[in-house]
């Protein structure tokens, strides 16, 4: 009752959703509802009995809040641990009404009532913002936005005298310690400002101080230039993509989500949902279509290779995209792969609309294409589809902004994905994530010095250095350029951008295609990658393969004593240069990754160069994973890599099977390239396949070239001629 009265005084009028009193993630009115479903949906059932055996394990040993502790050491986990099941304690408690549940939270609390107020800084902050309980205010602010949530469900049920203690000896200081020690970080444009203003504003909501929500919502001056409205405008694009990249997005969706859910139900006047044409369900819907066909996200930007759609975040965004913006069959795909919901209304809805179903749906996201940087113009990200679920081919491309400090110097880069993984990889960050003995869990200097570096990645590098000389500054002031992107054909998928800042006096233009052919068994990737100069570089293509090497037309030369480092720096210095070869004609290279072969066929030119290498030079702590890389160099002013990259046959070892394990496509032939257009010919064994025509300049208008003498002439951004085949 005191509770309702402090709102009514706040608020002058109860905020209400849709009918339902106010709580800032499950209401009584919701929490019955799910209370009266036990038994009758499978995800909401499975749902509620892992955070029941979450619980029955926390009960069965002595409630901890132990001092300070390195990043992904024991303390650390052990906090992260705590306010993970406090949160579902007072879930618990709101659904099933057992005392035993809300006792935790208020045993936990008493806990850091006590501890809270005698630390300071973190002493293993390491240049990062300290918090107190954790070595960065970011995982504290993780900490406060889950356990707002559980403050709430037991608000209640505590004594004035116990909320009066947890609010002055944790609360108010932590909210103090976030808005005023830390105001550059709480108006920061970036993720850590999400989980700032997300976690002041939802104990604000709780403890019914609305000025500290408002803050949240507007800056801590109030004055709009920082707050959760200033990021739903900066930090997505107007398709929703997110500037840090879906790994990101990911990590950042629980902060949206949870606030905007809060926001809504306290403050339903503002219209958070709605805010800037649904930004929120554009968000979610951009995150979730980037995802590999296994469910994976992509590692752009400092990401893991293994993060997945059944991620926490993912799970209560996808539930909250289902309540707020209405029924999807493809949400109810995502939540059978995830296996479980959020437990308020939007998972009960979903549960019980998935329980209805004949069939269960899958995930199967068509081809895409995201404008990047707030306002749409600042390049974007490309993604080509063909086939069906986990046998879908994927192509990605990225040509937007650099991505904040998160960002890697890599535009142009691309991912092949094909046979369940990533056939053509990105490193992703470079770190050991909470493994403590890893310099703590955190960031790794090679992260920096290896990572981020454009060799890491499958984009050109200009004179053996980084785009933009390793200057995230520079970096962030430019952005790719859109060329042209085209899904609609069932055999021919393509995009095509420009990066033409990043290494001065040089202009890059990649256009990538996916091509079905009836005499192909797979999709193959046609790779142009044109470079012109007024001066002469050396223009370095890599390709990060994994596997192992089959066959080469490459007569190579390895050393058998000694491996020397590519370089010794940007990136170069990490890597091991194990073999090499000089070519003028077509390289052919067969790898085996899986069950299948893969081959790159790459035009060839008078004087190339072909490097293997290996990371792992120059890292005395083994920091890096040993990957291996195929790099072309060519030395020239203008010139244009033409390659395809080719999935063929099949291979079981336990059956002793081997097929097609050589590649049909024999010849990859560059006719010529200009400002105005490029023209590339590929060749099987059998004879022609495809001449390939792309589109130089900014129109698509009809384009005339003359290469050796002859003619060529098409209309439109690009066109794929099938040869002397009937196709």
């Amino acid at each position: 009752m005191l509770r309702l009265l402090l709102a009514l005084l706040v608020f002058c009028t109860i905020p209400a959703a849709n009918g339902q009193n106010a709580g800032i993630f499950i209401s009584a009115e919701d929490a019955a509802a799910i209370r009266g479903a036990q038994g009758q949906f499978t995800l909401l059932d499975h749902s509620v009995t892992l955070a029941a055996e979450t619980m029955a394990a926390a009960f069965a040993h002595p409630i901890e809040v132990p001092p300070p502790g390195e990043a992904g050491g024991y303390a650390h986990e052990r906090h992260k641990q705590n306010y993970r099941e406090m949160r579902l304690a007072g879930l618990l408690y709101s659904i099933t009404e057992e005392v035993r549940y809300a006792a935790f939270v208020r045993d936990m609390l008493e806990a850091y009532a006590v501890l809270y107020p005698t630390l300071d800084a973190h002493p293993l902050a390491h240049h990062q913002r300290p918090g107190k309980i954790f070595h960065q205010t970011l995982n504290e602010e993780v900490w406060l936005v889950h356990t707002a949530i559980a403050y709430d469900c037991v608000y209640d049920w505590l004594s004035e005298e116990e909320r009066a203690r947890f609010e002055t000896n944790i609360f108010r200081p932590m909210a103090e310690w976030f808005l005023v020690r830390n105001e550059a970080e709480f108006n920061r444009i970036h993720n850590h400002g999400t989980w700032a203003v997300a976690a002041v504003g939802m104990i604000g909501y709780v403890m019914g101080d609305l000025s500290l929500a408002e803050k949240a919502l507007y800056g801590s001056k109030l004055d709009k230039n920082g707050g959760f409205l200033r990021q739903l405008d900066l930090l997505f694009s107007p398709d929703g993509y997110y500037m840090e990249g879906p790994y990101y997005i990911r990590y950042a969706l629980m902060p949206f989500f949870y606030f905007a859910e809060a926001v809504q139900r306290m403050q339903p006047e503002i219209g958070i949902y709605e805010y800037r044409d649904e930004i929120l369900r554009k968000a979610y819907y951009a995150a979730v279509q980037t995802s590999f066909p296994n469910g994976i996200f992509p590692p752009i930007n400092d990401a893991s290779l293994t993060m997945d759609v059944a991620a926490p975040e993912v799970v209560l965004s996808n539930a909250l995209t289902y309540d707020r913006y209405g029924a999807d069959k493809a949400l109810l795909g995502v939540a059978g792969v995830q296996e479980r919901v959020s437990l308020n209304r939007g998972g009960l809805m979903l549960a019980r609309d998935y329980e209805d179903l004949d069939s269960k749906p899958t995930i199967d996201w068509p081809s895409v294409e995201f404008r990047d940087g707030h306002d749409g113009t600042r390049g974007g990200l490309g993604i080509l589809r063909m086939g069906e679920g986990q046998d879908q081919s994927m192509l990605l491309m990225k040509y937007g902004v650099h991505g904040g400090g998160h960002g890697h110097f890599d535009k142009l880069h691309f991912i092949f994905f094909d046979q369940g993984r990533q056939v053509i990889r990105d490193y992703g960050f470079g770190r050991w994530i909470n493994i403590e003995p890893k310099f703590g869990g955190r960031y790794l200097p090679e992260n920096d010095s290896y990572a981020m570096q454009t060799v890491a990645h499958n984009t050109v590098v200009v004179d053996e250095t980084t785009q933009n000389a390793w200057d995230e500054g520079e970096a962030e002031t430019t952005a790719g350029q859109r060329h042209f992107f085209d899904a609609q054909s069932a055999r021919v998928k393509v995009m095509s951008a420009r990066a033409d800042t990043y290494y001065e006096g040089v202009g890059m233009q990649r256009t990538m295609f996916l091509i079905q052919d009836a005499s192909l068994e797979y999709p193959v990737v046609v790779d142009l990658f044109r470079l012109r100069s007024d001066a002469p570089h050396v223009y370095d293509y890599p390709i990060h393969y994994r596997g192992q090497i089959i066959n080469t037309n490459l007569d190579l030369e390895t050393s058998k004593t000694a491996l020397a480092p590519l370089g010794d720096n940007f990136g170069y210095e990490h890597i091991w240069n194990t073999a090499q070869a000089a070519t003028d004609s077509t390289v052919r290279f067969t790898w085996l990754d899986g069950n299948r072969y893969y081959s790159l066929i790459a035009a060839g030119w008078p004087g190339a160069e072909v490097l293997l290498g290996r990371t792992g030079a120059n890292d005395p702590d083994f920091n890096l994973r040993s990957d291996p890389l195929l790099l072309l160099r060519h030395r020239g002013s203008d010139h244009l890599f033409a390659s395809v990259i080719m999935p063929h046959g099949y291979f079981n070892e336990a059956q002793e099977r081997s097929n097609q394990a050589r590649p049909s496509v024999r010849e990859v032939h560059v006719v010529g390239h200009s400002e105005e257009g490029s023209v590339v010919e590929v060749s099987g064994y059998e004879g022609p396949l495809w001449r390939i025509f792309v589109t130089n300049k900014p129109t698509a208008d009809t384009v005339s070239v003359n290469f050796g003498g002859k003619q060529y002439e098409w209309s439109g951004a690009y066109h794929v001629e099938y040869l002397d085949r009937q196709n």
